[in-house]
This record gives C-alpha cells, sequence and structure tokens, in this order.
C-alpha cells in the first residue's frame, strides 16, 4: 500500500501491523512485550487478561521496565562522575507519574524523589522515602508547604524567587532549623520542544533570570545568592537549572551547563564560596512515534560530563555535585493504555492536491480525560491492535476519545488494519509519563486504574474510580 496523502511526512506505511517492536526503530513499548497466541502480552501478562480483570481504559506500567530504566541512569551518571565528583544524584520527576509504589520502585533503584507539591510530598512520605533524599520544587510555594519542609529537614528546597528566597530564610528563623537551599536559575536557552514545555526562556514564571533588568545593578540570581549567604538560617547547597522537556538535541543541555558554571565561578570570585552542587534538570525525550529517536544514558551521562569538566575548570572551580532529572525517560516508556474499540466512521478529506483521501475515525472509550497530552501540547502517539491479529490491509486512521469535544484525539495519525472492529483492543505506548498525573473527570468519566504488570503477574496499584467516587464530593447529595 501507497502512503496515504493524509499522513504526515514521518509516517510510514508499517509493514506488519501486528509487530510492537519493529526492527530498526526505536522502541515503543516496554521491553518484554510480544505476542502470545495473537494477543500482546506486556510483563508477562496478556492484555486479554488485563482486560478481564480491569476493563478498559487501563494504564498499564511495567515495573521491570521502570525500575531498569531508574537503574539505568543512576548507573550511567555515577560512572561518567565518578572521576570527577564521586559520583551523581539522580532525582525521578514525581509530577511525571507518582504513586506509592513507583516511589518505592525509584527509592529501592537508588534514586531521590523531586515533589512539586504539598500532595505529591506527602505520597512520597507515605512511600517511606526518607525526607533528606525529597526535593521540593514550585513556584509559588504556600507558607505551610515551605513550613512543612523545614520542619521535616526535606534534603533541599528549589526557589526561583527573590520573594520566596526570603520567605524561607524568615520561616528557617522562626523554626529555628537550617534551611537547605537551591536556586533555580533561567540561563536564557532555547530548547527545542514545544513553547508550553520550554521553561529556560526569561518570558515566562520559572526560574531567578541571569541578566539584569533594566536599572538593575544585578541580576535576581545574583541577588539571591547574596541574601540567601548571608542569611544564618539558609545553607545554599547549589544552583539549579531545567530547560525544558521532550527535548532530543544536547546543544541545549550543554549551553544551560556552560552558563550556570560560570555563574558558579562569578559567585566564588565575588563571595569566596564555592557551592557544592549543582542540578542540570532533564527533560530528555522519549519515543512516542517513528520519528523519535531518543539517546540513551551512557551517551548522556558521557556528553555531560565532558561538558561539566570543561566548563569547571574554565571557570576556575572544581567540579560540584551533580544532580539530574531524567523526568519522562524513566515512567514513559514504562506505560501503556489499553482502550476497547467502539464506533468507527469513515470520512473522505480534501488533500491540498484537491483530491478526496480516505481516513477512518476510531472512537475509544477514554480519550482526553485519561491523556490531555495531545490537546494540551499536539503530543503525537501511536497504536497498536492488541487483543488479536490482523492481515487486513492498513488504512489511515485518527483515534478518537468519547467527550463532548472535537479535539479529544488520542492518537492523532496511526495506520491501523481495515477490519479493525467494535471490542477490540488498542494498546497505545508511552503513556507511561503525564497521562495519569493529568488524567481528569471531564464529562464525569471515573479515572482509569493503574495495574503494574512484572513476571507473569498484575496487580493494581492504583485503585480505579467508581462512579460512586464521582459523586463522592458532591455536597448536593442527601
Amino acid at each position: 500500500m501507497t502512503a496515504s496523502p493524509l499522513a504526515p511526512a514521518w509516517l510510514s506505511v508499517p509493514a506488519d501491523l501486528n509487530d510492537p517492536r519493529p526492527a530498526g526503530r526505536a522502541p515503543l513499548f516496554p521491553a518484554s512485550t510480544r505476542r502470545v497466541d495473537g494477543a500482546l502480552e506486556i510483563g508477562g501478562v496478556s492484555v486479554k487478561e488485563l482486560q478481564a480483570a480491569y476493563g478498559t481504559p487501563l494504564y498499564v506500567v511495567d515495573e521491570g521496565e521502570l525500575r531498569s530504566r531508574a537503574a539505568a541512569f543512576k548507573r550511567a551518571y555515577d560512572a561518567a562522575f565518578a572521576p570527577l565528583c564521586g559520583g551523581a544524584d539522580v532525582y525521578y520527576a514525581g509530577k511525571v507519574f507518582l504513586n506509592t509504589s513507583v516511589a518505592r520502585w525509584v527509592a529501592e533503584e537508588g534514586l531521590r524523589l523531586d515533589t512539586a507539591s504539598g500532595g505529591e510530598l506527602a505520597v512520597a512520605l507515605a512511600a517511606g522515602v526518607a525526607p533528606e533524599l525529597i526535593g521540593l520544587h514550585g513556584n509559588n510555594k504556600s507558607d505551610a508547604e515551605i513550613e512543612r519542609a523545614l520542619t521535616l529537614g526535606l534534603g533541599r528546597i528549589i526557589s526561583d524567587s527573590l520573594d520566596e528566597v526570603r520567605r524561607v530564610a524568615a520561616a528557617a528563623e522562626r523554626l529555628g532549623v537550617t534551611a537547605q537551599l537551591m536556586l533555580r536559575l533561567t540561563p536564557g536557552v532555547h530548547a527545542s520542544t514545544h513553547e508550553f514545555i520550554a521553561t529556560a526562556h526569561e518570558d515566562q514564571k520559572f526560574g531567578l533570570s541571569l541578566h539584569p533588568r533594566a536599572g538593575q545593578e544585578r541580576s535576581d540570581a545574583a541577588e539571591a545568592v547574596a541574601e540567601a549567604l548571608a542569611s544564618e538560617h539558609v545553607h545554599l547547597l547549589g544552583l539549579h537549572c531545567h530547560i525544558g522537556s521532550q527535548i532530543f538535541e544536547s546543544a541545549g543541555f550543554a549551553e544551560a551547563a556552560r552558563r550556570l558554571i560560570a555563574f558558579l565561578g562569578e559567585v566564588k570570585a565575588r563571595h569566596g564560596v564555592q557551592l557544592p552542587e549543582l542540578d542540570l534538570g532533564g527533560g530528555y525525550g522519549i519515543a512516542y512515534t517513528e520519528q523519535d529517536t531518543p539517546s540513551t544514558p551512557e551517551v548522556l551521562a558521557a556528553e555531560t560530563a565532558a561538558v561539566v569538566a570543561e566548563a569547571c575548570a574554565a571557570a576556575g572551580i572544581d567540579v560540584p555535585r551533580i544532580s539530574i532529572e531524567p523526568g519522562r525517560a524513566i515512567a514513559g516508556p514504562a506505560g501503556v493504555t489499553l482502550y476497547s474499540v467502539g464506533v468507527q466512521k469513515d470520512v473522505e478529506v480534501e488533500t491540498a492536491g484537491g483530491e478526496a483521501a480516505p481516513r477512518r475515525y476510531v472512537a475509544v472509550d477514554g480519550g482526553m480525560s485519561d491523556n490531555a497530552r495531545p490537546v494540551l501540547y499536539d503530543a503525537d502517539y501511536s497504536a497498536l491492535i492488541a487483543s488479536r491479529e490482523s492481515d487486513a490491509e492498513p488504512l489511515l486512521a485518527r483515534v478518537v476519545g468519547k467527550h463532548c469535544e472535537s479535539g479529544d484525539i488520542v492518537v492523532r495519525d496511526a495506520y491501523l488494519p481495515a477490519d479493525l472492529g467494535r471490542g477490540d483492543l488498542l494498546a497505545v505506548p508511552a503513556t507511561g509519563a503525564y497521562c495519569w498525573s493529568l488524567a481528569s473527570n471531564y464529562n464525569y468519566l471515573p479515572r482509569p486504574a493503574v495495574v503494574a504488570v512484572t513476571g507473569g503477574t498484575h496487580r493494581v496499584i492504583v485503585r480505579g474510580e467508581t462512579e460512586t467516587d464521582l459523586l463522592s464530593r458532591d455536597a448536593g447529595i442527601a
């Protein structure tokens, strides 16, 4: 079959509509994925068994995949930075996908944990993660969140405003403790990603600028360093930056590292203090579709270590303790969402050449309530028939949800078998990051369960909601 004129240029017609891990492409599904008797099997468990036990939509997370990816980042960065500063710390980003099970998994693999709210902190604590291994992010922390972090003795509070630096110092003095503080800076680096997830440019809410504004003698970053160092109740650990998410090019990370390390050199020259830590953030891209070509932890670690060593030598400082935040690169590829096919609709669309081309709309039993990323960021995903094999012709399809929104798109473009029918299962890979975290009850749909699979076993790690749950907060019910 020739490619559809409606398909994006990167989307090829698959040689085999049934293959979950085609050769020559970055894998989209967990390494354990295979077909057994026609049906997909993940972590040794058939998707048919999962459907029978839990229904659909269903979030499936391969525990082994998530653990192995976490361990790989820790191993690679420790090895790359051992000669420079004794190793590196890897922080799992709770915002990506967090529950007590996942928090325990990453802690057991040697990772630390970043939280971005009091609620995420509560989950980490409930999982038994030691407070000294937890960081607290957030551009607008409440007084209660700051005081809780200080009382618990959190490993670090990451502040990105002068207002918060002063509030943290005052709260620490009031409580008679010392705050472990990191300053998040905006290095002014353009990240090649969607504008809503690029976070290092000046015109956005995160971070302390390295550049003085008109009329300023020194930048907000320099002012924050001076005030933190002057406080008896603040231990300034170091600097932090994050240039964005779903990034494949390494140039942005390298330039951000150079700018922050140069600033560390300026701090040492001005204040006579070398700050002991530097967090270079993360946001490493993963494969959602065949167009994505993610790097490996080993390559990322080696490239980062080389840039850091060079920049520290140029700045005349010792290499600080490095930490990173791989973000979606740990949880994203470990997740697969299962849907049941419902209504299908064939349409003809006029092409740029004025001809008509067919597209099939395939509606499933979930949608933007369980995966908001396509409507938020125009995110692309892939889809595969999961409950059986098919030898039918490939047909360009758009997988859509059941919500009352025309933008309720799960997979914008995918080739699916022409004989796809009601009740067939579709698997959408790489949904382990941000899908569950951003889930909602739009149109009063219950949020799906999260089921962990490993070694041929499956168990619920987050219970699926029921209509009783949906009504439980309605104060108008007698």
